[in-house]
C-alpha cells in the first residue's frame, strides 16, 4: 500500500501541483480521483471540508500549498538555499495572484459575458504574471527558476503554463522563450514523462 493517498476530483485543479512534486520526488501514492457528484462521500474525511487533501501515514492533511511545500521540502526541491526558497514562494504567491484573476471567468454563467473576461484575462492577466515568470527565468539563466535543477517553483509554472493553455487558451510557451524551455526541461524528467503517460 503507498504511503501518501491524494484525493481531488479527476481534473487537473489545485490537485495537479501536489501530483507533480510526489512524481518528480518518486513518491509512490494512490491518486484518489473522484469524480464531482461523489464528492459529498469524501467531504466528511476533508481536516476542512475541501480538496485536495492527503493521507500521510495515517493521518489527513489539507490545503494545497502547505501539501506541496511539505513534499518539495522532504525531497530536496525547495531549492539550496533560503534565497533560493524565498524565490519559489515569491512564485508562489504570484500563482495565487492569478488564481484570483481567473475566478471570475470561471464563476460567469452568461456565456458571452464569460468569453469575454476570458479575452481580457488573456490579454492583460495572463501575459503580465507570465512576463513575471519569465524575467525570474532569465535572471536564473540555467533554463530553471532556480539553481540548475528541477524545483517546486517549476513544477508550479508548468502546471500554470499546461493548466492555463488548456482550459483558457492561453499559450504562454509560444509568447515566452523561457517558459518553452522551462515545459521543456520538466517534460524531459522522466517521472514526469511516466506521471503524463499515467494519465493518459
Amino acid at each position: 500500500m503507498a504511503a501518501v493517498k491524494l484525493f481531488y476530483s479527476d481534473a487537473p485543479g489545485r490537485g495537479e501541483i501536489i501530483r507533480l512534486v510526489l512524481s518528480v520526488a518518486g513518491v509512490d501514492f494512490d491518486d484518489v480521483r473522484y469524480k464531482y457528484e461523489d464528492w459529498p462521500k469524501y467531504k466528511p474525511e476533508a481536516p476542512f471540508g475541501q480538496a485536495p487533501f492527503i493521507e500521510y501515514n495515517g493521518k489527513k492533511y489539507g490545503q494545497s500549498v502547505a501539501i506541496a511545500n511539505f513534499f518539495s521540502r522532504e525531497n530536496g526541491l525547495y531549492g539550496a538555499s533560503n534565497l533560493e526558497a524565498f524565490r519559489i514562494d515569491e512564485v508562489a504567491g504570484l500563482v495565487q495572484d492569478l488564481f484570483t484573476c481567473l475566478i471570475p471567468v470561471f464563476i460567469e454563467k452568461d456565456p458571452a459575458k464569460k468569453e469575454e473576461l476570458r479575452a481580457a484575462m488573456v490579454k492583460n492577466d495572463a501575459p503580465r504574471f507570465f512576463g513575471f515568470f519569465q524575467k525570474f527565468l532569465q535572471e536564473n539563466g540555467t533554463g530553471y527558476l532556480v539553481g540548475n535543477k528541477l524545483s517546486l517553483g517549476d513544477l508550479i509554472i508548468y502546471d500554470m503554463t499546461t493548466q492555463l493553455l488548456k482550459t483558457f487558451q492561453y499559450d504562454a510557451a509560444a509568447d515566452f522563450p523561457e517558459i518553452k524551455t522551462l515545459v521543456d526541461n520538466v517534460e524531459g524528467n522522466e517521472n514526469i514523462k511516466a506521471y503524463i503517460d499515467s494519465r493518459k
